[in-house]
């Protein structure tokens, strides 16, 4: 999966190198998340904490046996 982020008023998206790397707080961005080869969008743009909740989501029942 693939995590992306842009600035609330930018239109561009772009990889998201993690939260360290970004300027300002990730409430100043907005996020999405999308399938590892990029063609299809699983999470639309949401904040943050919604995204990761459903990333973990994801993970988890992907690695369930």
């Amino acid at each position: 999966m693939v995590l992306q982020y842009k600035k609330k008023a930018s239109l561009k998206w772009k990889d998201y190198p993690g939260k360290v790397k970004i300027e300002g707080s990730v409430n100043d961005y907005d996020f999405r998340l999308l399938s590892e080869d990029r063609k299809k969008v699983l999470v639309e743009k949401d904040n943050y904490e919604k995204v990761m909740k459903r990333f973990r989501q994801i993970e988890f029942f992907k690695h369930k046996s």
